[in-house]
């Protein structure tokens, strides 16, 4: 059997869907989920390897975005590293709108890097007109030549086969790169912070999600027993977003660990006891050594 490989990065602005489509190809969610933009934060490679030699390595990256503080510079700089050197690229737009300033500025990108590219317009689900996907496809071809453009809808599993398709069409012969097994190479501690934070962004409103970050401070399977104890911390910029994370009586905080044990326990295939603790970080976001403690660069 021949082995194919393809390193492929997967682009878009924020909140277009990147991370579910990435689920959806691993058909297993390792990238976290919200309708908030900027959801991920750096870069998350997932691998996948099919039954006849051919596998992808897929790098997720945070929505292309003018930043705003020096987290917001190095996810652009993720981005940025994660387009050069891949050999090809998913672009990920919405269905419909305008194309927007920061798209036009990645499709220069790769087309300045001669790096193929396949168009994804996810989100299909949400318009009822596909007069609109044809126009939608126009304005994108009239500025890039893509592989290949395929509608799809990564919330409902609507042409993510295709998609998997087309993708494999770039993949050259080559060994592989990881074992066949390789699902992430994101540590288990980092899984565990990333579910915490996804539950905080699904259940907090307005900014307070974007002002946190999660620090796993102990993760230890016990001997005598199939369960993992997980020791977080949440910290968050100021004392007033603290109480919203935790909530009267201690009601939010309870809600984000219970949803967050729940996901781990089907993750990690085994029971969680987990503990979570806030502590006030204050402006840790424009702060380059709190930046690094937390993985974050």
């Amino acid at each position: 059997m021949t082995e194919k490989t393809a390193f492929i990065s997967i682009i878009g602005c924020p909140n277009v869907g990147k991370s579910s489509i990435l689920n959806r190809l691993l058909r297993q969610k390792i990238a976290i989920v919200s309708s908030k933009p900027q959801t991920t934060r750096t870069k998350i490679m997932g691998v996948l390897t099919d039954t006849e030699g051919t596998q992808l390595v897929f790098i997720d990256t945070p929505g292309f975005h003018r930043p705003r503080n020096k987290l917001g510079e190095k996810m652009m700089k993720a981005v940025g590293d994660s387009i050069s050197g891949v050999d090809a690229c998913l672009f990920v737009v919405e269905p419909e709108g305008e194309i927007r300033d920061t798209e036009k500025e990645l499709l220069r990108k790769v087309k300045a890097g001669k790096i193929p590219t396949v168009l994804a317009i996810n989100k299909i689900d949400t318009v009822q007109d596909k007069e609109k996907l044809l126009a939608r496809i126009l304005q994108f071809t009239s500025l890039n030549d893509f592989e290949a453009i395929v509608p799809v809808s990564a919330l409902k599993n609507e042409g993510m086969d295709e998609l998997e398709d087309e993708l494999k069409k770039l993949a050259y012969e080559s060994p592989h790169f990881f074992p066949d097994d390789t699902l992430t190479d994101q540590p288990e501690r980092v899984l565990a912070a990333e579910i915490i934070r996804e539950k905080m962004l699904n259940l907090l409103d307005k900014e307070v999600p974007h002002g946190v970050a999660v620090s796993i401070e102990r993760m230890h399977e016990r001997d005598t027993a199939d369960i993992i104890d997980i020791e977080a911390t949440i910290y968050c910029e100021r004392e007033s977003h603290k109480g919203i994370i935790i909530g009267k009586n201690g009601e939010t905080l309870k809600r984000i660990s219970t949803r967050a044990r729940e996901d781990m326990e089907r993750f990690f295939d085994c029971k969680v006891n987990l503990r979570c603790w806030v502590k006030v970080k204050e402006g840790w976001r424009n702060r380059e050594g709190l930046i690094h403690n937390f993985g974050l660069d």
